[in-house]
């Protein structure tokens, strides 16, 4: 990315953005209430430019063509079908050409030996989760779901600055009634404490878990000619808990600036690795994306409604969609392609997977996600087949140095001087190592989902948070930007 993009996970964020926001937010809405969404809109502005200004352009073009879409759905009582198809169809279309043209382009080349120039193509930050909301905004128009089509609510919608750039998709006629919700308008002192407490965890998540799990992902990619069977084994699980550390930490920390401001975003992650089967994956990771394919692709072509055959069709469908949607790489395609056939055997096998061991349905299903998880960090499908085949012919069975090192943090080290344990780590070969994998082991695998708990302020949870909080503010030197940032 060029410019400096504004994260979550930094200082100018969390120390000046988001408070300010927040108290001019009520301040704004003391004196009325329009006032309060336009500190919303402007902030999110300013949120989303400090990129690339000229994103905006792009964005705004795409709001002033599905608004203009939507107030003609609403006063036309006619057609209202095809005219809904026309926005969508833009939408679609923008999408595919900043994504998808020099993919398409790169493989006409490769196919048809042809030598189309690639085109100069800057990437919309967010454009996937901002294109669905559009899609969501203008069916939502279309079936009379909206009391009306209020242009600051609109704006504020899509520009809602928690959700922006990564998700959660939102339903607008949820996001629109709470704004508008008297009740929401003023200060609530146990929801900004469930904020803070929230943001601090999945704050810790990002850059605590999720960055040094980077940093080994990083390692091994970097030299992965000279890498071990064993390095490409711990690639496959560094990378399964760094996805889920990134993204789930984001979607922590958008669920508890929101809930700051008094807006409750909905449930993108419910334990996902503690799933024990691949529908069942579906259904705890990326909540609101599998609830958006299921709405607006799913069920239009068919749902389960039309036999079996069809079912599996669109199951496919969906899945290479979703494929695509990540990204312009036939990784992604052969990644949801793959998601999507392991959720055809899914149904088709369910009668029989209900009588297996439940802890051999869940390794079994933790080993297919991470394997597939490594498709989608892989450059390519012949990196991905590479390194398979690497640990299955397993050469050795030594973890190198290099990776071993990259969990060696100053944080370590002074923990161990407070505890008189210095001497441990130097004497258990990749000691800190062993104890990154435990704890994320731990975090996924044990406690209950973060966003189900997160009404609980109890005084153990808040004194995790501070500390979370603390911590994840001392690891803020090096910032780092989100897996899905790019998407």
């Amino acid at each position: 990315m060029d410019g400096v993009v504004m994260q979550f996970n930094s200082y100018e964020f969390i120390l000046y953005f988001l408070p300010i926001t927040v108290l001019l937010y009520f301040l704004a809405n003391r004196i009325k209430p329009v006032l309060g969404k336009i500190v919303i809109i402007v902030a999110s502005i300013i949120f989303y430019s400090m990129g690339r200004i000229n994103m905006l352009i792009y964005l705004g073009v795409s709001m002033l063509i599905n608004y203009c879409s939507a107030l003609a759905i609403k006063k036309l009582k006619i057609s209202n079908k095809i005219i809904m198809s026309l926005p969508i169809v833009v939408n679609v279309g923008l999408l595919l050409y900043f994504k998808y043209l020099n993919f398409a382009i790169t493989n006409i080349n490769t196919f048809l030996g042809k030598e189309f120039p690639l085109k100069e193509i800057i990437l919309p930050l967010g454009i996937s989760f901002y294109t669905f909301q559009q899609i969501a905004y203008i069916v939502a128009t279309e079936r009379g779901e909206l009391e009306n089509n209020n242009i600051v609510d609109y704006v504020a919608y899509i520009l809602y600055f928690p959700k922006l750039v990564m998700g959660p998709i939102i339903d607008p006629v949820d996001y629109i009634s709470q704004l508008n919700q008297e009740s929401r308008k003023h200060a609530d002192l146990t929801n900004i404490t469930t904020g803070i407490k929230i943001f601090s965890l999945g704050l810790i998540k990002k850059v605590l878990l999720a960055d040094t799990f980077a940093k080994a992902v990083t390692w091994t990619y970097t030299n992965i000619d000279a890498a071990t069977a064993m390095d490409c084994i711990l690639l496959v699980l560094f990378y399964t808990f760094e996805i889920y550390f990134d993204f789930s930490g984001y979607s922590d920390m958008a669920v508890g600036v929101s809930s700051m401001l008094n807006i409750d975003l909905p449930m993108n992650f419910d334990s996902p690795y503690k799933a024990v089967s691949i529908r069942d994956f579906w259904k705890r990771w990326h909540i609101s994306l599998t609830k958006f394919l299921t709405k607006y692709i799913y069920i239009p072509l068919g749902g389960s409604r039309k036999g079996i055959v069809f079912t599996y069709v669109n199951t496919i469908i969906v899945f290479l969609i979703s494929g695509l949607w990540h990204g312009a790489n036939w990784t992604f395609i052969l990644w949801g392609l793959l998601h999507g056939v392991l959720s055809c055997i899914d149904r088709m096998f369910d009668k029989v997977e209900e009588k297996i061991f439940m802890p051999i349905r869940w390794l079994v299903t933790f080993v297919a996600v991470s394997v597939l998880w490594l498709l989608f960090s892989a450059q390519t499908v012949e990196q991905w087949r590479t390194i398979l085949l690497k640990i299955l012919f397993m050469q050795s069975t030594n973890a190198s140095d290099g990776m071993i090192a990259t969990f060696n943090l100053v944080e370590n080290q002074f923990i161990y001087n407070m505890l008189g344990l210095h001497w441990l780590p130097s004497n258990v070969r990749g000691f800190n190592m062993l104890i990154f994998i435990l704890v994320a082991c731990i975090v996924c695998f044990i406690p209950e989902n973060n966003y189900r708990k997160k009404d609980s302020l109890s005084i153990g949870s808040l004194l995790l948070a501070a500390f979370a909080f603390v911590w994840g503010i001392l690891c803020l030197g090096a910032e780092s930007t989100f897996v899905y940032f790019g998407f």
